[in-house]
């Protein structure tokens, strides 16, 4: 397999799983942003806040990784279990699936006339029917594009990469100014990603942006407030 090839191959599958990528990279900002924060707001011991910080950002992203998994294979699962349950039905009486599917056409809106019309064409045409039915019945699996283990992959390295943001400034820096950098770059983080966001879900993007922002500020101070309440209940 040649360079463009493989390049190719990856491109493609890190925009199937764009959605994995963007979620992966905001849960690992936010809640590494958080603990990191949290446990630097009570010490200026840096191995402290980088043995913290290293192993919550590790399970973080198993933890995020396996969740994808699950939840990529049970949405396969079902998908598959419908197009099964389907295929008997289509067996059995194709009359029954295809006055479900009019049934949920007509509910949202289609006309008498072309109702009468498309009754007649699928009728007609059983496995237009069966797609149709299948495709009333489950929405699309991005994880029929590829593997279980391919999404959950993408979701670990985008967790683990954007957990890292928040660390690094304080393994080359004192504590006090990995304070002041992780913040920073943190933020421009928090900023792009809510740009991203925007772009995937069609949205406006000051909102959105906002919105992202607003969540990673919102774990920081609650990593905060928990960082120096623990400490000060241990310290009584």
């Amino acid at each position: 397999m040649n360079e463009r090839s493989l390049l190719g191959r990856l491109r493609v599958s890190l925009e199937a799983s764009a959605g994995d990528v963007v979620f992966g990279m905001e849960d690992g900002t936010v809640s590494i942003f958080g603990l990191v924060f949290g446990v630097a707001a009570t010490t200026n011991d840096k191995s402290t806040v980088l043995i913290a910080g290293a192993s919550g950002a590790v399970a973080a992203a198993v933890s995020m990784m396996a969740g994808a998994y699950l939840d990529a294979e049970t949405s396969r699962d079902q998908a598959r279990a419908s197009a099964s349950l389907i295929d008997s039905k289509m067996q059995k009486n194709p009359a029954d699936v295809l006055e479900s599917v009019m049934d949920r056409l007509r509910a949202v809106g289609m006309g008498r006339d072309q109702a009468s019309t498309l009754t007649s064409f699928l009728r007609s045409e059983p496995a237009i029917l069966k797609d149709f039915a299948s495709a009333l019945a489950v929405p699309a699996v991005p994880g029929f594009i590829q593997s279980p283990l391919v999404q959950s992959l993408w979701m670990l390295v985008a967790d683990f990469v954007a957990a890292a943001v928040p660390i690094v400034p304080f393994a080359v820096m004192s504590v006090p100014e990995g304070r002041v950098v992780s913040g920073t770059v943190t933020l421009l983080l928090l900023i792009c990603l809510g740009i991203g966001r925007a772009r995937i879900g069609d949205r406006g993007v000051l909102r959105t942006v906002l919105e992202t922002v607003s969540i990673g500020i919102a774990a920081a101070l609650a990593g905060v407030a928990s960082g120096i309440g623990m400490a000060r209940i241990f310290a009584a």
